[in-house]
């Protein structure tokens, strides 16, 4: 009997897999983290091989975790790092450079350029994005731009460009389909989201060859099936999305207005907007949801570059914790920030100030400032940064919702979540799965297999796990008054 839907979630430091069986619980995961490159000063890279070796490791060791086999497994769905590029030869399936990573800043100039020429609203009007170094386009543009040889190649049909969705469908069916789904391909900023397909003069400004381009699929289809030996055995690929549009399925957010923020690196903010691609005014992102049967659902979207990254870079760099855990009780040993502010710009700052050359700062330091402080200051910063997209977002779609449904790693921090309730004045809701974004991922499979008979009968799947009510305060009034003028000085244009 095939009992279980497998999710490969390819995140941005590690590799996982998890099995949900039909009731929507997670059954088990198993987990490889993977090396991250710094080569230079705001350059990120992933080894592609590594992501595909540590995929397919996590993979084995959750079906022996589970103790079932290959055949058990109905379908698999892919959720993903979004915007790191990989380019790969078509022949050999050897990588032509290592993957760029979303948060990689090298291409900022590139993007300079574009607006220069006066020619950012045209990628804005077409994509739904901000120019940004975030994005693929100008990471493919960047990786050609090395080796004139590369983008004679890849006219010839001969390179493959992919997220990490596309090639790790590639790898899983042997080389044999090259695809994205319309959710990947609308955050490259070379993909027009109004008529659903590759943009030809967004292609010429940047002179990306079209035929290194995977095909675009639905987030649910049955796409391919992995190649006998990889796993053992055929097993559909049925469902992709890039990870915070499978979060926002996963949190069944499947009416206009719902919101969910995944705190994970960053953070993500996404509200479904149905049939309506809502043009933000105000730096949000218009992204696709996802695509069902050559129906596309929109969304709005703000992005945090740095979340849970700033409590690695308290444990990794500063050493102030042992562990990303230690966080919370450190935090919740002062009973305030004692007037810290630290603004969490160790990538640039994403939505809706959209600067990618401003760096972090810890600023109200004094004699009686402790690490207690600096913890706090820190969570306060990931759900300050998620606060100023929250607000951006009602404004552009003319809603001002009364909950916030939440997932990631750092959802299961309990302080974080009454902050961030505090901060927005509204409900936040934690899933009784905080495991979201693998989740969506199983459901879009699952659907596009019959595992699942219809969206309907997921919505019985969903737990409330636990609410956290907003106390409004002095203290939270001076915490966001300290924070609007504290940001403001750190902006660089």
């Amino acid at each position: 009997m095939k009992n279980y839907v497998l999710s490969l979630d390819a995140g941005t430091t590690s590799s996982r897999a998890i099995l949900f069986n039909q009731k929507g619980n997670q059954v088990a995961v198993a987990q490889q983290e993977f090396t991250q490159i710094f080569p230079e000063k705001g350059w990120v890279e992933h080894n592609p091989i590594e992501i595909w070796e540590t995929q397919i490791n996590a993979v084995k060791n959750v079906l022996k975790k589970a103790d079932i086999t290959a055949e058990q497994v109905d379908s698999i769905g892919i959720t993903n790092q979004r915007e790191t590029t990989i380019i790969w030869d078509r022949a050999t399936g050897v990588p032509v450079f290592n993957a760029i990573v979303w948060q990689d800043r090298r291409t900022a100039k590139i993007c300079e350029e574009i607006a220069a020429q006066g020619k950012s609203d045209v990628f804005t009007q077409k994509t739904g994005l901000v120019v940004d170094a975030y994005f693929s386009a100008t990471k493919i543009k960047w990786i050609l731009d090395q080796d004139p040889a590369l983008r004679d190649r890849a006219r010839k049909g001969e390179l493959a460009f992919g997220t990490v969705d596309s090639w790790l469908i590639w790898k899983l069916t042997g080389g044999s389909n090259h695809v994205t789904d319309a959710t990947n391909a609308s955050r490259t900023m070379i993909y027009n989201i109004h008529e659903n397909q590759w943009d030809q003069e967004l292609l010429d400004l940047l002179d990306i060859p079209k035929p290194m381009l995977p095909k675009v699929v639905n987030s649910s289809e049955i796409v391919g099936t992995t190649k006998p030996s990889v796993l053992g055995t055929s097993i559909s690929i049925a469902g992709i999305a890039g990870d915070q549009q499978a979060a926002l399925f996963g949190q069944l957010c499947l009416q206009p207005g719902d919101v969910k923020n995944t705190y994970g690196t960053g953070c993500f903010c996404i509200m479904n907007t149905g049939g309506q691609a809502v043009a933000s005014k105000n730096k949000m992102l218009t992204t696709i949801a996802w695509q069902i049967d050559g129906v596309v659902t929109y969304a709005l979207e703000g992005s945090v570059f740095t979340a849970g990254a700033l409590v690695q870079w308290l444990r990794d760099q500063l050493h102030m914790i042992a562990s990303s855990a230690d966080i919370e009780a450190l935090a919740e040993s002062v009973s305030d920030n004692g007037g810290v502010t630290f603004v969490p710009a160790l990538s640039g700052l994403g939505a809706p100030y959209w600067d990618p050359h401003s760096t972090g700062a810890i600023m109200g330091i004094t004699r009686g400032t402790n690490k207690g402080h600096i913890a706090r200051a820190a969570l306060e910063a990931i759900a300050l940064r998620s606060r100023d997209i929250i607000i951006e977002m009602q404004k552009d779609a003319g809603v001002d919702f009364k909950s916030l449904k939440v997932d990631g790693g750092a959802s299961n921090n309990d302080l974080l979540m009454q902050i961030q309730a505090d901060l927005i004045n509204a409900i936040v809701i934690r899933p009784e799965v905080t495991e979201t974004t693998a989740l969506g991922a199983a459901f879009l499979a699952g659907l596009a297999t019959g595992f699942w008979p219809s969206v309907d009968a997921l919505k019985d799947l969903w737990e409330e796990d636990q609410c956290f009510k907003p106390a409004e305060s002095q203290r939270t009034k001076k915490t966001i008054s300290l924070w609007e003028n504290r940001v403001s000085r750190i902006i660089t244009k």
